[in-house]
């Protein structure tokens, strides 16, 4: 299903049904402080229940009490994404059988026998994914063919714990993984979608059309995947929670690769709380099923800064109030520099350049159209469709030519990265006794201009990201419009502990708003307000 049929289809879904959306403009204007036309429009009111705010668990209590139902809620989304998203171009495709999932789940909860906490929850996908009733694409055309002959495995446990599978998402073609200045966000498949808070400005990527989605509560999780960035800088981008799990913690089976010594699928929401539960229900590992011990308090908790200058003084600015509340709550706040970033950064390049020619080529025999790298490169020089924003596909040449992962020159490349990213994060908090390492996510959302691509150095992310082990971003706070977030990383498979500080940091923070939908601003990510 194409783009331009989700309005034809969520009519389709929702025709002869009662819709329990409450138009309420006004009350959406007066949250975000803002009136006339920059309010997105409908209202966010679901039977007396915010969309924007309400968390799974406050869902699943009304839902339990007959207050609710999955199929109320799944027809409010569904609305919600054909009446919004056309400013924003977030959403993809949704499921035709969406609304057949939450009967279902309406069911089960009648009769007592729920599935667990994501039991009639929309979730949303990101479109790297594998879906058999859906088209998977990576946002190439040369994969919107025929669907996957198989979910993926976190699909086959999203599914199994009675979520409702809302849609898939539009996403940086191949994970911004294809030219050497792509735009984030833009793929042949789905163009460009937008920064919800200011509409010209960028979303980062490759999760954004997840992230943009959560930030305009089109649905009330989504899940998004991750290299490098790719998860928590859409989430800090875009005013929202993303986190990148332990590797290993949730299975890549099914999703389309970069690299398997970095891929990983994750969970992003509005709210901490959700996304601890919805690891719970992703993770193949008991380790990452724990989310009771959300919502624990900071006293007692040592935190590094990693402050980062190079993103501007106006995020360290909104970095040095975020670290002033994190102390009034009883929180130890250290300044540190992770040491070996450098190196990491010589290094991770060409070592994903080896491991995507071998693990694009594995996925691609599995699937209708080019059959590996090589004939992947020939598509794209024979379709002008792909080359629309950005023509480049220089990492795909590059990687074609890249030393085989049975080289030792790349075995030994992989080991020091593995060694000194690892180390990077563990000798700084055992020296500085620390709980977890936090950073800025992102710098203000630059402008979406396909001519020169993405401003987007963003060093943050990458010792967790090369490590293996998880990091969180929660918003912490604005330049002008732009949201920025606070990036919290920690030793490998400490995924609960990091979720259960991460609820603290946004507790104390309170720095989440719901997006203007201003089309552009003469002050935003410049010297304007920051908050």
């Amino acid at each position: 299903m194409g783009k331009r049929s989700i309005a034809a289809t969520t009519a389709a879904l929702v025709a002869g049904s009662l819709l329990l959306a409450v138009p309420d403009a006004g009350a959406q204007a007066a949250k975000s402080g803002t009136g006339g036309g920059s309010s997105p429009g409908p209202g966010t009111s679901l039977a007396g229940v915010d969309l924007d705010t309400v968390t799974i668990l406050e869902l699943q209590a009304r839902m339990a009490r007959g207050a609710l139902t999955s199929s109320a809620l799944t027809r409010a989304y569904l609305r919600r994404i054909d009446d919004v998203d056309s400013r924003i171009h977030s959403v993809l495709r949704v499921s035709p059988t969406a609304l057949r999932q939450a009967a279902a789940s309406d069911a089960r909860h009648r009769s007592g026998k729920t599935l667990g906490p994501l039991d009639g929850i929309p979730v949303l996908l990101k479109d790297n994914v594998n879906t058999r009733d859906m088209p998977t694409t990576a946002g190439s055309l040369a994969l919107a063919g025929r669907p996957p002959a198989t979910d993926a495995r976190l699909v086959t446990r999203l599914r199994r714990a009675g979520a409702v599978i809302l849609g898939k998402t539009n996403l940086s073609e191949w994970a911004n993984f294809r030219a050497a200045k792509p735009t984030s966000g833009w793929s042949a498949v789905g163009g460009q979608t937008n920064n919800p808070y200011v509409l010209d400005r960028n979303p980062c990527g490759s999760s954004s059309g997840s992230a943009a989605a959560l930030a305009a509560s089109l649905s009330q999780v989504a899940i998004g995947t991750e290299t490098d960035g790719s998860i928590v800088c859409p989430a800090g981008m875009n005013g929202v929670v993303g986190h990148k799990p332990s590797l290993g913690l949730v299975s890549r089976s099914g999703v389309v690769p970069i690299s398997a010594e970095q891929d990983t699928a994750g969970p992003m929401a509005r709210n901490v709380t959700d996304t601890a539960l919805t690891l719970s229900v992703l993770s193949e590992d008991a380790r990452g099923r724990d989310a009771r011990g959300v919502g624990h308090g900071l006293r007692g908790k040592r935190i590094g800064l990693w402050r980062l200058p190079s993103l501007g003084t106006e995020v360290d600015a909104v970095m040095t109030r975020a670290a002033k509340k994190l102390r009034e709550a009883g929180a130890v706040v250290v300044e540190v520099t992770p040491p070996y970033q450098a190196r990491l950064a010589e290094l991770e390049f060409p070592a994903l350049l080896s491991e995507f020619h071998r693990d694009i080529d594995a996925y691609l025999a599995t699937r209708q159209g080019p059959r590996n790298l090589a004939e992947l490169i020939e598509f794209n020089r024979a379709h002008p469709e792909e080359q629309s924003c950005f023509a480049g596909q220089e990492l795909f040449e590059q990687a074609l030519a890249a030393p085989s992962t049975t080289d030792p020159g790349y075995r030994a490349m992989r080991a020091e990265l593995k060694d000194l990213s690892r180390r990077s994060i563990d000798e700084t908090m055992a020296s500085h006794h620390l709980d977890a390492i936090a950073s800025p996510t992102n710098p203000p959302a630059w402008t979406t201009d396909c001519a020169r691509g993405d401003n987007d150095v963003i060093p943050s992310s990458t010792p967790a990201a090369v490590a293996g082990y998880p990091s969180l971003s929660v918003p912490a706070g604005s330049v002008g419009e732009l949201p920025v977030g606070l990036l919290l990383m920690a030793g490998d498979h400490q995924d609960s502990a990091l979720l259960s500080l991460g609820a603290g940091v946004e507790n104390r923070l309170k720095a989440w708003r719901a997006p203007r939908f201003l089309p552009t601003t003469g002050t935003a990510g410049t010297a304007g307000d920051s908050r």
